[in-house]
C-alpha cells in the first residue's frame, strides 16, 4: 500500500519533491522517488500516489472504526454471559472475504477479525 516506496505515505506527501502539486516531481539531482526521469510520467504517478494516499487514509479510518466495534460486540456479548468468540460469525467473514479477493481476502480478514478480538 502506501506511495508505492515501502510504507505508507501521509496525505498530500506523496512522493512529489517540488513545493506542491503544480510543480515538478523531479529535482536537478535526477530520478525521483517517483522513480522516472519523465516528467509527464512522474506527474502522473504523484497524482496517482495522492490519491493511493487519500485511499490508505480512509481505509486506516475504516479499519479503526471496525475493530473498534467488533470489541464493542465482544463486550457486549460476554457482559452478557456469553463467549468470546462466535466461530460461524468469523467463518462467514473469511469466506466473504475469500470469494471477493481470493487467498489475499482470507489474509485480509484474518487480520481484520484479529484486530477487532486479539489474537486467540
Amino acid at each position: 500500500m502506501g506511495g508505492g516506496n515501502g510504507g505508507p505515505v501521509p496525505a498530500g506527501k506523496a512522493g512529489n519533491t517540488g513545493g506542491g502539486r503544480g510543480e515538478p516531481a523531479s529535482s536537478a539531482a535526477g530520478p525521483t522517488r517517483t522513480g522516472t526521469d519523465d516528467s509527464v510520467a512522474a506527474e502522473r504517478i504523484v497524482a496517482i500516489r495522492e490519491r493511493i494516499d487519500e485511499i490508505d487514509s480512509t481505509l486506516i479510518a475504516l479499519w479503526q472504526e471496525r475493530a473498534a466495534l467488533s470489541q464493542e460486540v465482544g463486550a457486549t456479548r460476554m457482559a452478557s454471559g456469553g463467549t468470546r468468540l462466535v466461530l460461524s460469525r468469523e467463518r462467514e467473514i473469511l469466506e466473504r472475504f475469500r470469494q471477493a479477493l481470493g487467498a489475499d481476502g482470507t489474509q485480509l480478514a484474518l487480520l481484520l477479525l484479529r484486530a477487532g478480538r486479539g489474537p486467540l
